[in-house]
């Protein structure tokens, strides 16, 4: 009926050996020592949870950073492409053209500035830091809304 090792069953006018009694009784601390802690461990939801949570960050910031990774090298690949195929003139135009909105943009941004009100410009700073502190996170909802359109042009052709 017990299956647990215990001391020699002996006669009931026999006394136990004190060696056995005191070596059952430690291997039966020492169980009940190791119970208790896989009790305790078991019950630090906590301790769990965190550990967990510190687990699916890792694999979230390592998915994030092969995605990112991908996306960069298809998008260079891409511009590549593009500059391949691209005959000279017209990079030349491209590039002169780029120039003259550069400088319009530039002059047009400084008529705004000397125009806007100060709580106005301040505001567009904030914004304007908060926009470079996220680049990646607007680049890649950019790429998205761009492929999206291109993707919905493209069904519209074909119909």
């Amino acid at each position: 009926m017990n299956d647990r090792p215990g001391p020699a069953r002996r006669s009931a006018s026999e006394p136990p050996a004190p060696g056995g009694l005191r070596e059952y009784v430690e291997r039966t601390r020492d169980e009940l020592g190791r119970t208790v802690e896989a009790l305790a461990a078991n019950a630090d939801i906590k301790a769990q949870t965190e550990k967990e949570t510190v687990v699916m960050k890792q694999q979230t910031a390592e998915k994030a950073s092969l995605i990112a990774d991908q996306f960069r090298e298809k998008a260079g690949r891409a511009a590549q492409l593009v500059r391949d195929r691209t005959p000279g003139p017209v990079l030349d135009k491209t590039a002169q053209a780029a120039a003259q909105v550069w400088d319009g943009a530039t002059r047009a941004g400084q008529y705004a500035a000397d125009k806007t009100p100060d709580p106005l410009l301040e505001k567009a700073g904030r914004a304007a830091a908060v926009a470079r502190g996220n680049r990646t996170p607007l680049l890649v909802a950019g790429a998205v809304i761009i492929t999206l359109v291109l993707v919905r042009r493209s069904r519209g052709r074909r119909r």
